[in-house]
């Protein structure tokens, strides 16, 4: 088995790296692709120095699975290139999410789906995986028929770029001196920001229409969700409330069993879970489950997880351990 990482020095890059370590995947030959400026340094993987090189078509021939952590337009030029070619590419951008000829995965969900595929399967947005997972043990009980989020999202899901504006914006209000945004529309260090993404016409964002469009893509359900998504001065890990409502009326004591049961899911029906808890691993933990009070025999729960871990790369590295088990 050869494997080919594209954008393998960012964030999730360097963590499907790691999760091929941890998960004792160990490829025949792992080839990593970068930048120009990266090409010829190295990245270690079981200790073992790999070098970092530009993106051909020759050096995708022979690969069988493509992870993909790079932007859209790369994504774009790059996946018939890899079909062409043979390959598997596992995509973490959007570019091909809604696409009808392309599987949409969380393994835990639909791994099923990713069967499906013709040569590329789609990784979600981060949110809606976090999400997913939380919701979905809810959906086998009874189909989800509307739902409204709030996701709370750590600067991280903006790059190192997000991660550093923070620091430095933290730093400079320390030290007395004017603050720069750069990443962001308006300051993030201590502030909250009600705008992901950019304006629709009807007034949501391009991040607050991915919960709707992609989960009703992985939940084979055509549900309505309105989503409103901030981000928060929070380093790592997204949180999301969710307020839901069922085909029929659901009990706590139900909801609570399902996601005992539910796999990847790390479920306390007496705690409540934070970003800083649910960083750095794998698992989505779900909590502060009780009855809604706007929706007939609804649902809120609050759920956390690691959005570069399992909202990203462990994902992708999890629809390929799907793909080899079955």
């Amino acid at each position: 088995m050869r494997i080919g990482i594209l954008g393998a020095t960012g964030a999730v890059g360097r963590q499907m790296i790691t999760s091929l370590e941890e998960r004792q995947i160990v490829p025949e030959e792992l080839r990593l692709f970068a930048s120009e400026r990266s090409a010829g340094k190295e990245l270690n993987f079981f200790e073992k120095g790999i070098p970092l090189e530009v993106i051909t078509k020759d050096r995708l021939l022979g690969l069988d699975y493509v992870l993909g952590a790079v932007s859209n337009p790369l994504a774009k030029e790059w996946g018939p290139v890899i079909q062409e070619a043979g390959g598997v590419f596992i995509d973490n951008s959007s570019a091909y999410r809604l696409d009808e000829d392309v599987p949409l995965v969380v393994p835990e969900v639909n791994g099923e789906d990713a069967l499906n595929h013709h040569g590329i399967i789609a990784n979600p947005n981060c949110s809606t995986i976090i999400t997913m997972m939380a919701v979905s043990p809810i959906q086998k009980i009874s189909p989800i028929k509307k739902m409204i989020t709030s996701t709370y999202q750590a600067v991280s899901g903006a790059g190192i770029g997000g991660l550093n504006e923070l620091t430095n914006q933290v730093n400079d209000i320390r030290e007395g001196k004017e603050l720069t945004s750069e990443i962001f529309p308006k300051q993030i260090a201590y502030n909250c920001i009600p705008l992901i993404g950019s304006l629709n016409e009807n007034g949501y964002t391009t991040e607050e229409m991915k919960m709707q469009n992609e989960g009703r893509k992985i939940l084979h359900n055509h549900m309505d969700v309105s989503c409103t998504c901030v981000r928060v001065p929070v380093y790592r890990s997204h949180a999301i409330c969710v307020s839901l409502q069922c085909e029929k009326e659901l009990g706590i004591e139900e909801v609570n069993e399902a996601l005992d049961k539910a796999p990847g899911i790390l479920h306390d029906s007496d705690h409540f879970p934070t970003p800083l808890e649910t960083s750095n691993q794998d698992l989505v933990a779900v909590g502060r489950i009780r009855k809604d009070l706007v929706f007939d025999g609804g649902i809120s729960l609050w759920c956390c997880g690691d959005q570069i871990r399992k909202g990203a790369a462990t994902n992708a590295i999890q629809i390929l351990e799907y793909l080899l088990a079955h």
